[in-house]
């Protein structure tokens, strides 16, 4: 295989469950480059009630770079307040020029300061860590990226860490900086849960034997499981509670990462294109329509298939939904392994889930990235960090 259809050469996995498998894994070329972003004072920003806004700027990175790669299929994971991407080396210069458009846009439309890092594989490679990749078929829109080798965690800290954040952090280039992010949209309203509670959940185990780091992570999906029922059980988003939004203060997000210039015309003409979509999808999916490219009474379902609710870079990451008993079963279940030194954990609680979508075609292409209300997982994060402080286990 060449070396920029490495990933789209890879086998997709039918079952979520056989992430737990590390024979499934394929180590990521060399010569390929780790692209992580996040929103440096992400915390104080959702504190304040902007956690939508940074949600968006994390997808806005990862939009940016598919937009070059184009027909290259690249693994990706969302995290809330940010991406981990990776590329070949062929796309380097242009994802350069993208992400620093994409900060450009973030300082001055949301005054956000987005960190870009760019760490080599190899880098990682020779501090004795690895960057494998699997991928898991979702839906027939969308296959997702799975990552194991620890690289990803340890790319993460050489860009964040002080003392080397100066070798890995993307400084501005000489030349203009531009970025394209058609198919980012932001259009749901705030999703209700279905029990009363949205569950943002992080999952690491701790060990250095693949063999039981593998069974902590299949007793914890066999957990879930347990607790929560099957997945159209413990799925955050549902249809019934998934319904197109009309506030302009919301949809004017979007319009300011894809309106084509900072002018006001341009921003209005964009909002009025959005609530004319909006007001088109909600008739079109109320009766039902089939057009040409889309079944308009089966989108909500097909749009539902292809969240990433579920997902794993070294640690299972979930969006859930349930009710109180069902998180304390789940808090006291993981609170116990915890203290047995077979994992750390964090979650967040909230009573609704917000979805950032990227959509390249309405009947083809697409991914809805799914994460709890008023913090989601970067509070989950923070609590996780919390335990790896303490030392506990």
């Amino acid at each position: 295989m060449s070396a920029e259809t490495f990933y789209a050469d890879l086998p997709s996995l039918e079952n979520f469950l056989d992430i737990t498998d590390f024979r499934n894994f394929v180590s990521v070329p060399q010569d390929w480059l780790i692209i992580v972003t996040d929103i440096a004072g992400s915390t104080k920003a959702i504190e304040s009630g902007r956690y939508k806004d940074v949600n968006l700027m994390g997808a806005a990175s990862i939009v940016a770079i598919l937009n070059i790669a184009k027909n290259i299929d690249i693994p990706f994971v969302f995290g809330g307040d940010g991406a981990t991407i990776l590329i070949p080396p062929t796309l380097l210069s242009a994802v350069q020029g993208a992400l620093l458009a994409t900060r450009h846009l973030a300082q001055n439309e949301f005054d956000f300061d987005l960190r870009i890092g760019i760490v080599p594989v190899s880098v990682v490679i020779e501090r004795h860590y690895d960057v494998k990749v699997a991928k898991v078929k979702i839906s027939e829109n969308y296959t997702q990226a799975v990552f194991t080798g620890g690289g990803l965690a340890y790319a993460n800290d050489l860009v964040k860490n002080a003392t080397t954040a100066d070798l890995y952090r993307l400084n501005n280039i000489v030349g203009s900086s531009q970025a394209d992010f058609s198919g980012l949209e932001c259009r749901w309203q705030d999703i209700p849960s279905k029990y009363g509670e949205i569950v943002s959940l992080l999952v690491m185990a701790i060990s250095d034997d693949l063999v039981e780091i593998s069974s902590v992570y299949k007793d914890v999906l066999h957990l879930i499981k347990e607790i929560y029922g099957e997945e159209a059980d413990l799925h955050p988003v549902s249809a019934e509670y998934l319904n197109l939004s009309f506030n302009e203060n919301k949809l004017f997000k979007e319009v300011k990462i894809r309106s084509q210039s900072g002018s006001w015309l341009d921003k209005e003409i964009y909002l009025s294109k959005i609530k004319l979509a909006n007001y088109l999808g909600a008739f079109f999916m109320g009766f039902k329509v089939k057009t040409r490219d889309t079944d308009w009474g089966n989108y909500k379902q097909s749009l539902i298939t292809a969240t990433d609710y579920k997902k794993f870079d070294d640690m299972l990451r979930m969006v859930i939904a349930g009710n109180t008993l069902q998180s304390e079963k789940l808090t006291k279940s993981l609170e116990k392994l915890y203290k047995e030194g077979k994992l750390v954990y964090g979650l967040h609680i909230s009573d609704r889930a917000i979805m950032t979508c990227l959509v390249f075609e309405r009947n083809g292409r697409q991914v809805h990235f799914v994460d709890g209300a008023d913090g989601g997982y970067a509070l989950a994060a923070k609590a996780m960090k919390s335990r790896i402080k303490s030392g506990f286990y």
